[in-house]
């Protein structure tokens, strides 16, 4: 075991740094190579599940939006939507913020938006107490609606079980 590939296990940092600056120094031979390949890969990775992660808390507020508001604003007068307006705010915001840092990533949002909607399903249906049935089987938004600061999906009423999460 080399003394870089030690490093690895020892001090993440450490082992990073020296192998950045023997790239630059063009000392390839030097590179702990089995390392790097592993850890670029973990890159990708990571912001592909950053990128479904965001969508599942973005697609839940969106069908909590549609499907609990109103029930909730009935109930509770001061329920104005305005933590789940935030929420939904914030995560396009991020997501357009990582898409436009990767841009590779957009190649990937379908299969992220159909990876994500059953979780996102399931967190509202645990989320407002509503019946899983209560929302959509697939996506009912489309992929500009999703990241278009102005859609709010109008609510439903109607939804006649939930314990006001």
């Amino acid at each position: 075991m080399s003394k870089l590939t030690q490093l690895y296990d020892q001090d993440y940092t450490a082992w990073a740094e020296t192998n950045a600056a023997l790239l630059k120094a063009g000392r390839f031979e030097a590179i702990d190579i089995e390392h790097l390949l592993e850890e670029l890969s973990d890159m990708g990775k990571s912001e592909q599940r950053s990128l479904e992660s965001r969508l599942r808390v973005l697609l839940a507020h969106l069908l909590k939006w549609q499907f609990q508001y109103a029930q909730l604003s009935e109930r509770w007068r001061e329920f104005d939507g305005r933590s789940w307006r935030n929420t939904i705010v914030h995560q396009r915001a991020e997501l357009k913020l990582l898409l436009r840092k990767h841009p590779s990533m957009k190649r990937l949002w379908t299969a992220a938006v159909q990876e994500a909607y059953g979780d996102a399903r399931e967190l509202a249906a645990a989320e407002s107490g509503l019946p899983i049935e209560t929302f959509p089987s697939s996506c009912p938004y489309s992929d500009e609606a999703i990241l278009d600061h102005t859609f709010f999906p109008p609510h439903q009423p109607g939804a006649d079980s939930g314990n006001g999460g």
